[in-house]
C-alpha cells in the first residue's frame, strides 16, 4: 500500500495556520532585491555556523536564518541532518545538568522548523526525518523547578525532565506545545498535531491529535486507506 501522506487528512481539527510548503523554505519577498539580500545573508550565516561552531553534526544544504538563537557553547549537543531549515527567530536551547553524552537536540534530514519555535532539551529531543513545525511551536523535555518556596524560580534551575521522540513525517500545528516532565513521550510517525494543542503523553503512528490536553481525533485505517474518527477505530477493534 502507498504510504499515507499528511495532506490526505483533510480534517477541520488541523487549522494549522500555515501549510507544510510554507515551512520548508525561506519565504519569497515581493521586493526582489530584499529577497536576494536575505538569501545571501542566510547562506553566509549558515556557513559561519557550520565552519566555526562545534556541532555534533551538520548536514548538507542546511539553512539557518540570521535571527535564530543558537549559542556556540550548546552546539556540541545539537545535530542536524541534510536539508534542515530553521525559520526566523527559532531558538535551540540546551540547559545544563544532563548526563546524556550524545546530542540532545537531533533534527533529522528534511526537518523544517517554523519561525519563533522553541526547542529546549535537557536530556533528549529527537525529530526524525521530514518533521515540520508551524510557527511558535514549543518542545521541552523538562520544566522549571519550583519546589523550594524560599528561592526565586529563576534560581532553581530546571527539573530532571524526560525524553521526547517525534517520528518521521509528522506535522505540528501553530502554537502546539509538546512537554515531557518525566519518562518518555513519543509521537508516532505520520502524525498531525492540531494548532494550539498541548501534548503531554505519547500517541501511536498515523494519529491526528488536538486539544488541551491533546486527545486522539483521527487515525489511519490501513484496510480502507482512509483517515477515520477515533471512535470508529475503537469500535472496529472492540
Amino acid at each position: 500500500m502507498t504510504e499515507p501522506y499528511l495532506e490526505k487528512v483533510g480534517s477541520k481539527e488541523l487549522a494549522n495556520g500555515a501549510s507544510p510548503a510554507q515551512i520548508g523554505r525561506p519565504p519569497v519577498s515581493e521586493d526582489l532585491l530584499l529577497n536576494s539580500l536575505l538569501r545571501v545573508a542566510t547562506k553566509l550565516h549558515t556557513l559561519w555556523l557550520k565552519t566555526t561552531y562545534p556541532f555534533a553534526s551538520f548536514g548538507k544544504r542546511v539553512s539557518i536564518r540570521c535571527s535564530c538563537d543558537i549559542l556556540r557553547s550548546m552546539a556540541p549537543d545539537i545535530s542536524m541532518g541534510d536539508n534542515v531549515y530553521l525559520g526566523p527567530d527559532v531558538w535551540l536551547n540546551v540547559p545544563p545538568g544532563s548526563e546524556n553524552p550524545t546530542a540532545k537536540i537531533v533534527l533529522g534530514s528534511g526537518c523544517g522548523i517554523g519561525r519563533r519555535s522553541f526547542i529546549s532539551a535537557r536530556n533528549s529531543i529527537v525529530l526524525e526525518a521530514d518533521v515540520l513545525l508551524a510557527p511558535s511551536v514549543l518542545i521541552m523535555d523538562h520544566g522549571h523547578e519550583f519546589s523550594n518556596i524560599e528561592l526565586p524560580i529563576h534560581e532553581q534551575g530546571v527539573t530532571r525532565g524526560g525524553r521526547i521522540f517525534i517520528g518521521r513525517n509528522c506535522w505540528l500545528g501553530q502554537n502546539a506545545v509538546i512537554v515531557c516532565n518525566h519518562g518518555e513521550l513519543t509521537i508516532g510517525r505520520n502524525s498531525v498535531v492540531g494548532a494550539n494543542s498541548v501534548v503531554t503523553k505519547s500517541f501511536p503512528p498515523f494519529s491526528v491529535i488536538a486539544g488541551n490536553p491533546a486527545t486522539l481525533i483521527r487515525t489511519f485505517d490501513r484496510q480502507t486507506g482512509r483517515w477515520i474518527r477515533a471512535e470508529a477505530a475503537c469500535k472496529q477493534h472492540s
